[in-house]
C-alpha cells in the first residue's frame, strides 16, 4: 500500500510540477507582453472610439498626423526624456494619432525642405535660365526656415491651447449636465455618459474617451479614469476639478440634503471662479491691446509714408522685398502676439457650434445659382473665386496693357512727348524709362507703372480679395447664425418656460395639460412654438412625451437643435416616470442653472465691452482710414520724386556743356525710380485684410472663445466694411495728392 501510495504521489508531484512550470510560462509570457504593451507611446483605443476621433477631429489635424507619421518613417529622431513627457501630454489632450518622435522629426525635416524649395525656384533655376539670381530670396529661405522650425515645435502647443480654449467654453455646460443628471439619478456612470450626449466636440470627445477607457480596461474604474483626465485641468482650471470632486463625492453622501448641496455647491463653484478669472483677464487686456495696435497697425503703416524716400536712394530695395516683411514676417509676429493673449483666457462659457447639431445646415454651404441656363449648386469656395476673378484681372490689366502697348500712355492719352518725359502721376500708366550706364553700356528697361490710373486699377485687386472673403464667410455662417440667433432666444426664455412647466406639474396636472399650459402661456415666442410643436405631436399623432418630442422626423426638438433644451427634455422625459413631483423638482433646478449659467454669459460681456469696442473700432474704422490715407501720401511722395527727376533730367540736357550745370549729374545720380505706388498699394491692402483676419480671431477669441462660427460671422461683417472703407478712402486721397503734387512740380519750372 505504501509503495502504491508513494507511486501515487510522485504522479500527483510531477503533474503539479508540470502544470506549475507551464502556468509561470504563461504568466511570465503575459507579464513580457504587459510590458511592451506600457512601452508603447501609442493608445490604442477601440474601432468605435477611433471612428468618433476621425469624425470630429479638424482636417488640419488629420493632415498634420500624416505629416508627422511620414517624417518619422524617414528620420525617426531622438527626443529627451522630458520633452517626450509633454509632448505625450499635448497628444493625449488633441487626441493625435502621433508620436514625439513623429512630431519631433517633423520639425527638423521642413525647415530643409522650405530651405531648398525656395533656393531651387528663387535662386538656382534663374541663376541658370536668366543668368542672374538675387541672394534675397536664399536669404529669406533662411529665415523661413528658421521659423518654420520654431512653429513646427510649437505646433502641438497650439493645437493643444486652442483644443482647450474649445474645451474651456464648455466646463461650465459640462458641470451643468452632470449635476441635472446627478440630481434625480445618482449614478456616476450614466451621468458621464448624459454629458458625452450633449456636449459637442471637444469636451464631449473627452468624455466619451473616458468612457471607452474604461470599456477597454485601460482603467479599472471610471472614478480612476475621470483622476486622470482632470489632471489635464489642475493648471488651467482648478475650479473645473474642484466640481468634479463634488459631484463625484454626491454620489457616495448618504443623506439626501447634503447630496443635493454639493451638486449645488459645485455649479456655483464654477459659475462664481469662473467670473473672478475673467474679471482679472479683462483688467490685463488693455497693455496688450495697445502693443499690438501699435506693432500691428499704427508703425508698420506709417513707417511705409517714409519708405519712398529711402528706397529712393537704395536701389537694392524691391518691392518683393516688402511685400516679403509686410506680408509674410509681420503677420506671423502679429499672429504669435494674438496667440499668447488667447492662451492666457481662462475658462468660461463661450459660443457652441450649431453645424454638428443640424447637420442640413451644411446644405446651406452650397447656394443654387442659374450658369448659362442651367440651375447649379456651387460651393462658397467656387462662388468666392468666381467674384475675385474680375478684380483680379482689373487689378493686373496695368500690368497687361503695358505688355501689349509699352507706348500706350502716348498712344491712348493723346500725350505727343516721348514717355519718359510724360508726367508720371497724371498719365494713366506712367511707365517710366530708366537708363542705367553699365559694362556693356547703357541700359534702358522701363520701370512702373507710376501712373494715377494703374494705382486706383490696383485697388480693385485689394476689393476683389476682400470682397470675395466677405462672400465666402457669409455663405458658410449666414444660415447657420439665423438658427443660432433663434436657439439663443429660446434658450433665454427657456429658463422662464421650465420653472412654469414645473408649476403646473406640481399641481398635479399631467405632462400633457401641463405642456399645453406653458404652450398658451408663452403662445408667440419661440419657447411657446417649441412646446406646442410637442403637444400637437402627443393630440394628433398619437405620440408619447419622448416621442414627441425626440422623435427623428417630427420631434420638437428638430426645429429648435440646442443641447441645453434636449438635455432638460430628456431629464425631463426620466424625471416623469418617477411621478409628477419628482419631475417638478428636477425642471426647478434645471431653470435655476440655466438662468445662472445666461447671468454669468450677461456679466462676463459687460466685463469685456471697453477693451472690445475699442479692437473693433480699430479694425472696422481705424486700420482702413490709416492704410488708405497712407497710400495717397506714398503715391504724393512717389509723383514728386517721379516728376522731380523727370525735370531734373530736361534741366541737365538744356545745361550740357555749361560749368553752373554740371553739378546735376551728381545730384541726379542721387535720385533713382522707387517703388511704383501700385505695388505698394497691393502690399499695403494686403497687410491690411491681413491684419483684419488676425484682429477678428483675437476679437472672438476673447469674446466668445475659439467659436469658428462667431468669428465667420464676423469676418464676413469686417472684411466687408473694411474693404469699402479702404478702397474709398485710398481713391479720394491719391486723387487729391497727386493733383496737388502735380501742381507743385510744374509751377514756377
Amino acid at each position: 500500500m505504501n509503495g502504491k501510495g508513494d507511486k501515487e504521489e510522485k504522479i500527483i508531484e510531477k503533474l503539479r510540477s508540470k502544470y506549475e512550470e507551464r502556468l509561470k510560462k504563461q504568466l511570465l509570457g503575459e507579464e513580457e507582453k504587459t510590458d511592451k504593451q506600457e512601452k508603447k507611446e501609442s493608445v490604442v483605443y477601440s474601432a468605435a472610439y477611433e471612428e468618433f476621433r476621425k469624425e470630429y477631429l479638424p482636417g488640419h489635424l488629420s493632415l498634420y498626423e500624416r505629416a508627422c507619421q511620414i517624417a518619422e518613417r524617414l528620420l525617426r529622431a531622438n527626443v529627451s526624456e522630458k520633452r517626450r513627457k509633454k509632448l505625450l501630454e499635448l497628444i493625449r489632450i488633441t487626441h493625435l494619432n502621433a508620436t514625439p518622435e513623429g512630431i519631433t522629426s517633423l520639425a527638423l525635416i521642413a525647415p530643409f525642405l522650405v530651405l531648398g524649395l525656395i533656393f531651387l525656384v528663387t535662386y538656382l533655376i534663374p541663376a541658370l535660365l536668366l543668368g542672374e539670381a538675387s541672394i534675397f530670396f536664399l536669404l529669406a529661405g533662411m529665415i523661413l526656415s528658421l521659423l518654420s522650425y520654431y512653429l513646427l515645435e510649437k505646433l502641438p502647443d497650439i493645437f493643444a491651447t486652442t483644443w482647450k480654449m474649445r474645451a474651456s467654453n464648455q466646463l461650465v455646460l459640462a458641470v451643468f449636465y452632470l449635476a441635472t443628471y446627478l440630481r434625480h439619478t445618482p449614478n456616476l456612470e450614466k451621468a458621464v455618459q448624459f454629458a458625452a450626449e450633449h456636449l459637442l466636440p471637444p469636451l464631449g470627445l473627452d468624455f466619451k474617451r473616458l468612457l471607452w477607457e474604461v470599456e477597454s480596461q485601460k482603467y479599472s474604474s471610471l472614478k480612476e479614469a475621470i483622476d486622470n483626465y482632470l489632471q489635464l485641468w489642475k493648471n488651467d482650471a482648478p475650479e473645473f476639478v474642484e466640481a468634479i470632486h463634488l459631484l463625484e463625492a454626491s454620489v457616495y453622501e448618504a443623506a439626501e440634503e447634503r447630496r443635493l448641496n454639493a451638486l449645488d455647491k459645485s455649479l456655483d463653484l464654477m459659475l462664481e471662479e469662473t467670473y473672478e478669472k475673467m474679471l482679472h483677464y479683462s483688467h490685463s487686456l488693455k497693455g496688450p491691446i495697445t502693443m499690438i495696435h501699435m506693432l500691428g497697425i499704427v508703425l508698420p503703416i506709417l513707417s511705409l509714408v517714409i519708405l519712398p524716400l529711402v528706397v529712393s536712394f537704395m536701389q537694392e530695395v524691391k518691392w518683393y522685398h516688402l511685400a516679403f516683411i509686410y506680408n509674410i514676417l509681420l503677420p506671423i509676429c502679429v499672429y504669435l502676439l494674438t496667440r499668447q493673449i488667447l492662451s492666457r483666457r481662462p475658462s468660461g462659457y463661450g459660443g457652441k457650434s450649431i453645424e454638428e447639431i443640424a447637420p442640413f445646415l451644411k446644405q446651406s454651404k452650397k447656394k443654387k445659382v442659374k450658369l448659362f441656363g442651367a440651375t447649379r449648386y456651387l460651393s462658397a469656395g467656387t462662388i468666392a473665386i468666381l467674384i475675385f476673378i474680375p478684380f483680379f484681372l482689373i487689378g493686373i490689366s496695368p500690368l497687361i496693357i503695358h505688355t501689349i502697348s509699352p507706348d500706350f500712355d502716348i498712344r491712348f492719352m493723346g500725350v505727343e512727348e516721348t514717355p519718359e518725359k510724360v508726367i508720371g502721376g497724371l498719365s494713366f500708366l506712367g511707365y517710366q524709362r530708366e537708363c542705367i550706364e553699365g559694362y556693356e553700356g547703357t541700359i534702358c528697361t522701363y520701370k512702373g507703372p507710376f501712373g494715377i490710373g494703374a494705382t486706383i486699377l490696383g485697388i480693385a485687386l485689394i476689393a476683389g480679395i476682400g470682397i470675395a472673403l466677405s462672400v465666402y464667410y457669409n455663405i458658410l455662417s449666414r444660415e447657420a447664425l439665423k438658427v443660432r440667433e433663434k436657439v439663443k432666444r429660446l434658450e433665454q426664455e427657456f429658463a422662464g418656460a421650465l420653472f412654469q412647466l414645473a408649476n403646473r406639474l406640481g399641481d398635479g396636472l399631467p405632462i400633457e395639460i401641463a405642456i399645453k399650459k406653458v404652450a398658451e402661456t408663452m403662445k408667440g415666442t419661440p419657447t411657446g412654438r417649441f412646446f406646442n410643436a410637442a403637444y400637437n405631436n402627443i393630440t394628433k399623432l398619437g405620440y408619447d412625451i419622448e416621442r414627441a418630442i425626440f422623435d427623428e422626423h417630427v420631434g420638437a426638438i428638430k426645429v429648435f437643435p440646442s443641447p441645453l433644451v434636449e438635455a432638460s427634455m430628456k431629464v425631463l422625459v426620466d424625471s416623469i416616470k418617477k411621478g409628477p413631483i419628482v419631475a417638478s423638482r428636477a425642471l426647478i433646478n434645471i431653470s435655476t442653472y440655466v438662468r445662472d449659467i445666461n447671468r454669468l454669459e450677461e456679466r462676463l460681456k459687460d466685463l469685456m465691452a471697453d477693451e472690445l469696442s475699442s479692437m473693433k473700432t480699430q479694425v472696422g474704422f481705424l486700420a482702413p482710414v490709416i492704410s488708405g490715407i497712407v497710400i495717397g501720401i506714398t503715391s504724393m511722395i512717389t509723383t514728386i520724386l517721379v516728376n522731380l527727376q523727370e525735370r531734373m533730367g530736361m534741366l541737365q540736357q538744356l545745361g550740357e556743356g555749361m560749368q553752373q550745370f554740371q553739378g546735376f549729374s551728381s545730384l541726379l545720380g542721387m535720385f533713382r525710380l522707387g517703388i511704383p505706388t501700385y505695388y505698394f498699394q497691393i502690399i499695403v491692402g494686403l497687410y491690411l485684410l491681413q491684419v483684419v483676419y488676425l484682429l477678428v480671431g483675437l476679437i472672438n477669441g476673447i469674446e466668445n472663445g475659439e467659436d469658428i462660427l462667431a468669428k465667420r460671422g464676423m469676418l464676413s461683417k469686417y472684411m466687408t466694411s473694411t474693404t469699402i472703407l479702404y478702397s474709398v478712402i485710398a481713391i479720394i486721397v491719391i486723387l487729391i495728392f497727386n493733383f496737388l503734387a502735380a501742381t507743385i512740380t510744374t509751377t514756377g519750372i
